[in-house]
């Protein structure tokens, strides 16, 4: 018996170097849905930068039971009344490609975006089209240049098509710098990257100084600005950098449907770019083939749902608030965030720290980057924040 569980726990430290094994993400690892191995520490935690490392929970503790699920910056009040209305009653068609469905989302998404429906590509969510983006551009070699801590998805399945990752550390501020981002541009680059808000850190980049660097860096390289955490800000809308496109400047914008919309496992996001840009993409992928029937009706519905929208993003800012509250009584100094995540350094070894978290029903995240340890929590809903931090207090304190 005991043989029996050495070897499943080795079989499952294995697995995690696989795409398949990557799958068990995000339970293990920052980005959603990779598609190239992990590269492991000697202590089997995720390595991404010489700076940047992800502590992993213990193979045996991949899917916990958890009271509090905070580890993915999930929605927690989603999908919306309309969404789900409108996926119920779009089921009986499940049978059936949702081409002309798809169509007519597009159009819409085009509308609210100000661009034609030409610009628009379709995705099971965005991080699928991150990942697509990083395979077309990458597959001859190159170098992608983002901040460094960053959303890893694109970074690591660029990596694996033979990439070189060149990352630029946030300032001080802990905006992008994007001075030494441009610098770092070369011949080889072919893509920068940059996550607007921030994932991990759920910070800000000035607007006009993003949109003075992607209107002129894109005239050299393709700017791809991931601003999936866009719409947890009063005014997002005015904060994106999607207006370039009617500039004819090369820039991809992605946005998701899993965030504000709170539909996740829906799984409907899109790109935002030129129509030449997109015509390298619909190469190897036919974009929103991988969206289910019902789903693009409930993108349909959850654009509409102005009041579930409102209130996701008030309700996100309530628990926030809660949390600054929490962790200032309690003595930690966190990052003030414009998502719906937060993070703060912690005095524990990062998987100490996540294995006494789960004991208490409690799942969040763990890094190391900026010569700390951090704690990562996802905003969920008032009574999940209260266990959060009576399992911090009882942790840490």
């Amino acid at each position: 018996m005991g043989t029996t569980n050495i070897n499943r726990r080795d079989w499952l430290r294995k697995s995690m170097l696989t795409a398949g094994g990557a799958m068990a993400l995000p339970y293990i690892g920052l980005a959603e849905t990779p598609r190239a191995p992990l590269q492991l520490d000697t202590n089997g935690n995720a390595v991404y930068s010489p700076f940047f490392k992800e502590f992993l929970p213990k193979p045996d503790s991949l899917f916990p039971d958890l009271a509090a699920k905070l580890n993915a910056n999930e929605n927690p009040y989603g999908p919306s009344p309309m969404a789900l209305e409108a996926f119920k009653n779009a089921a009986p068609g499940g049978n059936r490609y949702a081409w002309k469905e798809l169509f007519q989302l597009m159009d819409k998404i085009a509308d609210f975006e100000g661009v034609e429906s030409k610009n628009i590509m379709m995705g099971p969510g965005s991080s699928d089209l991150l990942e697509k983006t990083a395979m077309v551009l990458f597959m001859n070699g190159g170098n992608v240049v983002s901040a460094d801590p960053a959303y890893m998805s694109l970074i690591r399945v660029a990596e694996s098509v033979g990439a070189t990752w060149k990352p630029v550390p946030l300032k001080d501020d802990w905006s992008h710098d994007l001075k030494a981002m441009e610098e770092a541009v070369d011949s080889e680059t072919k893509l920068v990257y940059i996550c607007n808000p921030n994932n991990p850190t759920g910070t800000m980049t000035d607007h006009e100084e993003l949109v003075d660097f992607c209107s002129r860096v894109s005239e050299k390289v393709p700017v791809f600005v991931d601003e999936a955490y866009l719409w947890f800000l009063d005014e997002g809308a005015k904060k994106s950098m999607v207006s370039l496109i009617n500039e004819g400047k090369d820039v991809i914008i992605a946005r998701t449907f899993s965030k504000i919309h709170g539909m996740a496992g829906l799984r409907v996001g899109y790109i935002v770019a030129q129509e030449s840009t997109l015509a390298k993409l619909q190469n190897i992928t036919r974009g929103g083939m991988g969206i289910s029937y019902p789903s693009v009706y409930a993108a349909m519905a959850a654009m509409d749902d102005a009041a579930f929208i409102d209130q996701s993003r008030s309700l996100n800012a309530e628990c926030r608030e809660y949390v600054y509250q929490s962790l200032d009584q309690m003595g930690f100094n966190y990052v003030p965030s414009h998502t719906s995540f937060l993070i703060f350094p912690i005095e524990m070894d990062g998987n100490a720290f996540l294995d006494k978290m789960t004991q208490l029903k409690v799942g969040v995240r763990a890094f190391e980057f900026m010569d700390k340890t951090w704690c990562r929590v996802s905003m969920g809903t008032m009574d999940e924040m209260k266990l959060f931090t009576a399992a911090i207090n009882k942790v840490l304190v």
